[in-house]
């Protein structure tokens, strides 16, 4: 027994007061206010960043995890004295900076990314990225001189 199933396009009923058109708003229109930066490649160059630094992070914060949760012998292990001995190799000071860097401007471009979809007024939008700008310039800046001037010999 051969059962077939058949499947009958209805016609497309044409809009009425009953059943109105669906209204699809158009993109923001290109105008010579439209910032610079909507009107070259930077928001390719943004979505590579973004997925680059993704896969790059991935590895440095899975590896930085396995060695110092499961080779170093856990969390208990992490100390003062710890760090100092960590940072004294410029290879693990070299690994934390980069971390640090990649994952401050990943969270920046995400939010940046963010604030354009969803700030609809200029100046709004303007204040915002200020701001998020500032924290990271301020994040990152702090972070590199803790990194590269951290004493061991405090006391």
């Amino acid at each position: 027994m051969i059962m077939s199933t058949e499947i009958t396009a209805q016609p497309a009923q044409p809009p009425s007061a009953e059943t109105p058109a669906m209204v699809i708003e158009p993109p923001r229109a290109r105008t010579a206010r439209t910032p610079r930066t909507t009107r070259t490649n930077f928001e390719l160059y943004g979505w590579l960043f973004m997925r680059v630094s993704g896969v790059l992070l991935v590895i440095l914060v899975l590896t930085h995890l396995i060695i110092q949760l499961v080779l170093e012998g856990g969390v208990t292990k992490v100390s003062f004295a710890f760090v100092a001995g960590r940072w004294a190799s410029p290879f693990w000071q070299a690994w934390d900076l980069i971390m640090l860097w990649l994952a401050m401007l990943h969270g920046a471009n995400g939010l940046r990314t963010i604030i354009n979809d969803y700030a609809e007024r200029d100046a709004t939008r303007f204040w915002l990225k200020m701001l998020l700008y500032t924290a990271t310039v301020f994040t990152v800046l702090l972070g590199t001189l803790v990194i590269f001037t951290f004493d061991p010999n405090i006391r």
